[in-house]
C-alpha cells in the first residue's frame, strides 16, 4: 500500500472516499419497467442454468469433458448472475444508490471475474468442438477430462490473479473530486477516470484486460471455426457437413449473443447516448446468462434426451407413489 501511495505525489492529499454513488439508469423515463424486467431475466436464468446443471449432474452420460464446459458454462453464469443482479436492483429499484469503498471494489471483483469467466469458457468449448471436428480420432487422447477440469482451473487461476491486481492498482487512486460512478455497477474504467491523481497504471491494466479477456478470446474462437469451416469442406457429403456443423450451433449462438453487443456498443461508442450505452452493456451483462441454458436445451440433442429421460423418471416415481397411497 505504500508503494501505491507514493505514487500521489507530494502536493496531492490522499483521499478515500466513503462510498461510491452509482448513478446509471438516472433520466431515462419509466425505467421501474426495465427493473422489473431484469427480476424476470434472473429468475429465468437462476432456473435455467439450475436445471443444465442438474440434468449433467444426473446423467452419467453427459459427465464427458464438453459437458464439463457446459456444467461450469451454467455455474458460472448461476454465480455472475447472482453477484451481480441483487446488488444491481437493490440499487435501482429501492434507490440504495450510496455503496460503501471496499464494498464497491468487492462488487467489481466478483463481477469482472465471473464475466471474464464467462468469455474464457467460450473458447474451452471452441477448442472443444475444434478437435472433435478436424481430428475426430485424437478427441479422446486430446480432449480428457483432466485436461478440461485443469484448463479451467488455469482460467480461474489467471482471472482472478489479473482482475486482483486490477483492483489492488484501484487502491492507489486518490478521489478528490467526483464519486459518482456513471455506470449501472462498479465500473473499473469509470471509477478509475474519477481519480484526481496519475491513473496511467489503471489505464494501461484496463487496455490489458480488454486485449486478453476480449480480443484474444474472440480471435481464437473466430480463428477455431475458420479451420472448423475450411474442414468441413473437405467432408465428402453434405448431410456430414451438416451433422458436423449442428454440433457447433448452441456454441456459436453463445458466442454471437456475448460478443455481438459488445462489439456494437464499442464501435458506435462516440455517437449513442450514455444512457443507451449503459442499457446495451447492462444486457449484455444479464441476457447471456439467461439465454445460456435455453440454448443448450433447445440445440443440444443429448440435454433434451437426458431431460426428458428425468421428467419421465420423475412422473413414472410419481405415479407408483400414488398407487402405494391409494392401496
Amino acid at each position: 500500500m505504500d508503494f501505491f501511495n507514493s505514487a500521489l505525489g507530494k502536493n496531492i492529499t490522499f483521499v478515500r472516499p466513503a462510498y461510491f454513488v452509482i448513478s446509471g439508469f438516472s433520466g431515462i423515463l419509466n425505467i421501474k419497467y426495465y427493473y422489473v424486467f431484469l427480476c424476470f431475466v434472473y429468475i429465468v436464468s437462476v432456473l435455467g442454468n439450475t436445471v443444465v446443471m442438474t440434468v449433467i449432474y444426473l446423467d452419467h452420460n453427459l459427465r464427458t469433458p464438453k459437458y464439463i464446459a457446459v456444467f461450469h458454462l451454467a455455474f458460472v453464469d448461476l454465480f455472475g448472475s447472482s453477484a451481480l443482479m441483487p446488488k444491481l436492483l437493490d440499487i435501482f429499484l429501492f434507490n440504495h444508490r450510496n455503496i460503501p469503498y471496499n464494498d464497491c471494489l468487492t462488487f467489481l471483483f466478483f463481477c469482472y471475474t465471473c464475466l471474464s469467466m464467462q468469455v474464457l469458457n467460450l473458447v474451452a468449448l471452441s477448442y472443444d468442438r475444434l478437435i472433435a471436428i478436424i481430428f475426430p480420432l485424437h478427441y479422446q487422447v486430446k480432449v480428457t477430462h483432466r485436461f478440461m477440469l485443469s484448463l479451467i482451473a488455469f482460467f480461474w487461476t489467471f482471472v482472478i490473479t489479473v482482475v486482483l491486481i486490477a483492483v489492488g492498482l484501484l487502491t492507489r487512486l486518490s478521489f478528490c473530486k467526483s464519486v459518482v460512478i456513471n455506470s449501472y455497477f462498479c465500473d473499473h474504467g469509470q471509477i478509475y477516470r474519477l481519480a484526481c491523481n496519475d491513473n496511467t497504471p489503471n489505464y494501461v491494466i484496463s487496455w490489458l484486460l480488454i486485449a486478453l479477456i476480449l480480443w484474444l478470446p474472440l480471435a481464437f474462437i473466430v480463428l477455431s471455426y475458420v479451420c472448423i469451416g475450411y474442414a468441413l469442406c473437405k467432408v465428402a457429403t453434405a448431410q456430414e457437413r451438416h451433422k458436423a456443423f449442428k454440433t457447433c450451433t448452441a456454441h456459436l449462438s453463445l458466442v454471437a449473443i456475448y460478443f455481438i453487443p459488445i462489439l456494437t456498443t464499442f464501435t458506435l461508442m462516440s455517437k449513442i447516448h450514455p444512457n443507451a450505452r449503459i442499457i446495451n452493456l447492462s444486457l449484455t451483462s444479464v441476457f447471456p446468462p439467461m439465454l445460456n441454458p435455453i440454448i443448450y436445451v433447445l440445440l443440444t440433442q443429448e440435454i433434451k434426451v437426458s431431460l426428458k429421460k428425468i421428467l419421465k423418471l420423475r412422473n413414472e416415481s410419481k405415479i407408483k407413489v400414488k398407487k402405494v397411497i391409494t392401496k
